[in-house]
């Protein structure tokens, strides 16, 4: 190896550019995958806590009013724990899809998170059961507009994921196309790079919407909410 610089070393200038270039271009996307994961860690740490932490505190409480009276206050948590399910899915899964040194690791991990963005289906917790919710608790109208553009933007995410990934959709994710090479190239030309930008607006979007639950909670856990709430469930009886 040694006695190979040397020679490289030896040859006219145009010559060693060249060889320092191709050996740039050969080792540059490796160290800046290395890189990233290093880097990485310290950020992913801190909002993997934050997340974890969010996702528990949801969880408990909606565990706790499974079985309450309080049927609004059980679907605003049910929902935001819906949500921040998919986003416990995508914070495993992303820095293996940027940085892994295997290739097919990489596309992997973005295939499932395309998958998990996809088959998030809002309507069966938001809807007439939504809306049953916000006006049991008395919502403001102020929260009800926040609440609803936040889930648009959800939707818009997922759209843009259904349009501009529909073919590999069809041949290597939610289905399996029997022409295998088809299957194979559409795995080859999946680009990581999108896939992560389409998570980073889903990340936007849902944060928008995890970011009010606490307002919600606050107003269906007031003397108000919680009294508008036992009333509805003793008139469904």
């Amino acid at each position: 190896m040694e006695r190979r610089s040397r020679r490289v070393l030896q040859q006219p200038p145009a010559v060693v550019k060249r060889w320092v270039r191709f050996k740039v271009v050969a080792w540059a996307p490796a160290v800046a995958r290395k890189i990233f994961r290093w880097r990485s860690r310290l950020t992913r740490f801190r909002r993997k806590r934050a997340l974890e932490g969010a996702f528990n505190e949801v969880k408990n409480r909606a565990i706790r009013l499974e079985n309450s009276p309080f049927r609004a206050s059980f679907a605003i948590a049910n929902l935001a724990l819906y949500i921040l399910l998919a986003e416990r899915d995508i914070e495993t899964l992303k820095v293996d899809a940027l940085s892994h040194q295997d290739e097919w690791t990489r596309k992997l991990c973005a295939r499932v998170i395309l998958l998990t963005i996809h088959e998030l289906h809002l309507d069966k917790v938001t809807g007439q059961t939504l809306r049953d919710a916000m006006e049991e608790i008395g919502a403001s109208d102020e929260a009800r507009k926040e609440v609803a553009v936040a889930l648009r933007e959800i939707r818009s995410v997922q759209e843009k994921v259904r349009k501009e990934f529909v073919a590999i959709r069809n041949s290597a994710i939610t289905h399996r196309d029997p022409n295998a090479l088809l299957q194979y190239r559409s795995i080859r030309n999946l680009r990581v790079d999108r896939v992560f930008s389409v998570a980073a607006e889903f990340y936007a979007a849902s944060d928008r919407f995890v970011g009010l639950v606490p307002k919600l909670m606050i107003q269906s856990s007031s003397p108000t909410g919680l009294l508008r709430q036992f009333l509805a469930t003793e008139e469904q009886k």
